[in-house]
């Protein structure tokens, strides 16, 4: 018989909502075994103020998964720096937010015998980390972080979600630039880089074995052969036209203002945006509460909450889940679908 697959779930910031968020996946019937780290005493000062009724186990790798009756949860303990109060930020845990990413990152990679089949990440703050100096460096996010430890030269940022219709994955070539500084990071060198970081994440980890990518222009609509603008014409269609020539599936360059139309993304797995907001206003009016981020080209599979820690909402109980819902529930499938790069 397949066992499910174990899911390590990173609390985050212990200041913020990632920890209750983490106590509500007890009891929603998800088909793995789910370990969160944390605190033990953290997780359990926060089901006190939230009014969570369940029970608390500490992890055992390699032993069987604990039986209790009503809500549990399992914890892979990891000590806190100093008393963490919910709304209130602390340098002193930054080091502990860090170790908490370091500790899912080494059970997920060892291959065939890995300890967790995927990682998800409940959302960090990354100005405190930075306060703190606690990286060792700049710290940009999880993503950055993640590639950095694996020695990821680059990872793709792609945001996904549930619709009436059907998945919907966007995928940016750039992520978080100034709009006058993206005609320029438009290379046909980043451009493939990042379309075969997709194309092989959707085989290995999705599973689809002829991956169709819809690639959006980067003008409005798509540069109207040349009025607008030329980087349709002198970078983005000459280089699917290479990709086309080895066997991509690739679609485009389309204009923006009609590529999340349902005809059009019937006919694709993914969709590859120039810009950031070009791309996630559509996924985001779409999806929103329930939208997720997934890093693509990792040697591991990590899913996230796409939302930040919300200090003004911990402790309350009044943060919705459903983010970290949704992101849990991918990384199952993306473990189920996951085939040897």
């Amino acid at each position: 018989m397949n066992r499910p697959p174990v899911i390590a779930v990173t609390s985050g910031e212990p200041a913020g909502i990632g920890p209750e968020l983490c106590l509500r996946l007890a009891g929603e019937g998800l088909p793995a075994r789910l370990v969160v780290l944390a605190d033990r005493d953290l997780l359990a000062a926060r089901a006190t103020a939230i009014g969570w009724h369940g029970t608390l186990r500490d992890y055992v790798a390699g032993a069987a998964p604990t039986v209790a009756d009503g809500p549990c949860l399992e914890v892979l303990h990891c000590p806190l720096a100093a008393p963490s109060v919910a709304g209130r930020l602390d340098p002193a845990n930054a080091a502990y937010v860090l170790a908490l990413l370091d500790r899912a990152l080494a059970g997920c990679r060892s291959g065939e015998s890995a300890e967790f089949a995927a990682m998800v990440t409940a959302p960090v703050h990354k100005g405190v980390i930075n306060d703190a100096g606690a990286a060792g460096a700049f710290f940009s996010g999880h993503t950055e972080y993640l590639a950095e430890r694996t020695g990821t030269p680059r990872v793709v940022m792609m945001l996904a979600g549930g619709t009436p219709h059907g998945p919907l994955r966007v995928a940016l070539a750039t992520t978080h630039l100034p709009l006058r500084a993206v005609p320029d990071a438009i290379t046909p060198a980043l451009l493939e880089e990042t379309l075969r970081i997709v194309h092989a994440d959707l085989r290995a980890k999705y599973g689809i074995a002829e991956p169709r990518i819809l690639v959006a222009g980067l003008n409005p609509h798509a540069g109207e052969d040349g009025h607008l603008g030329r980087e349709e014409i002198d970078v983005i269609a000459p280089l699917l036209d290479r990709l086309r020539g080895e066997g991509m599936h690739l679609v485009g360059p389309l204009p923006a203002d009609t590529l999340f139309t349902l005809p059009l993304l019937a006919q694709g797995d993914c969709v590859l945006a120039m810009y950031h907001d070009q791309g996630l206003t559509a996924l985001k009016y779409a999806t929103f509460g329930r939208g997720i981020n997934v890093t693509l080209g990792l040697p591991v599979i990590r899913t996230s909450v796409d939302h930040g820690t919300a200090l003004a909402l911990a402790g309350t109980g009044r943060a919705d889940p459903g983010s970290l819902f949704e992101a849990v529930r991918e990384a199952i499938r993306m473990a189920a679908c996951r085939r040897p790069m």
